[in-house]
């Protein structure tokens, strides 16, 4: 009987280091902005465009640097046989927004967007997308009390009237083996995939953003990314990237 109950304590006890464990490692979950500008990396992609894996394979040159790139896959080449099924028109709608901004004529894939404008001159190696231009803006970014749940304190400098921001959610180790369109009979890999992207308003000063993120899915390490403009002039103040083991 001693024994039973003891095991019981031991067990018990083991629990509770675990569960205290797993919340240290929530709190510890977060990333601070530094003094210069983090490069915001947009890729418009999709699988139906057979110009496309080039730019896919290049964007994946970035994992581990200090970026925050994002494929946003659009879903106006579905209609030649093959849905993409990482498209959403909120990107083609995203894209299309940019390429007002940028007083372009219309828009293509691949397109590479480098804070916020139209960048023909990606494929280089990672000196030619670093900045070293300075922030605007402090971002601190944490994970907060499950898994799913970020906050972000967002702090621009004095000069800088109202900004806006949005957050996305983007995942690696995505794949299709393509069995119509341009593409037809193609294995393509892809990171860096937006799996949500979630614009919210302008603000003005020093600001608390909440986030609530889909489900991490297991075998795709997904980034939690935020980016931070100025509203009068679409320049990117800001913006931060974190990834949670």
């Amino acid at each position: 009987m001693h024994y039973l109950v003891n095991k019981l304590i031991i067990n018990m006890s083991v629990s509770a280091l675990v569960t205290v464990s797993a919340m240290d490692v929530l709190v510890a979950c977060e990333i601070k902005s530094g003094e210069r500008l983090t490069p915001v990396i947009d890729l418009y992609t999709s699988e139906g465009c057979s110009s496309c894996p080039p730019a896919d394979q290049w964007l994946s040159t970035l994992k581990g640097k200090p970026v925050v790139a994002q494929a946003f896959h659009v879903a106006y080449w579905d209609y030649i046989g093959w849905k993409d099924p990482f498209a959403n028109p909120a990107y083609t709608n995203r894209q299309k927004n940019v390429a007002e901004a940028n007083k372009l004529s219309g828009i293509y894939t691949p397109q590479l967007v480098r804070n916020g404008h139209d960048w023909r001159n990606w494929g280089q190696p990672w000196q030619a997308v670093d900045s070293t231009a300075p922030s605007h803006t402090a971002i601190t970014l944490r994970r907060t009390e499950r898994a799913d749940a970020f906050e972000a304190q967002v702090t621009p400098e004095s000069t800088i009237g109202t900004w806006t921001a949005y957050w996305t959610v983007t995942e690696h180790n995505h794949s299709s083996r393509v069995r119509a369109g341009e593409n037809a009979g193609e294995f393509l890999k892809h990171d860096f995939v937006v799996r949500q992207y979630v614009p919210v308003g302008s603000y003005k000063g020093t600001q608390t953003l909440k986030f609530y993120a889909i489900p991490e899915q297991e075998d795709h390490p997904r980034q939690i990314n935020l980016v931070i403009s100025n509203s009068q002039t679409g320049e990117t103040l800001q913006a931060v990237s974190l990834q949670c083991s």
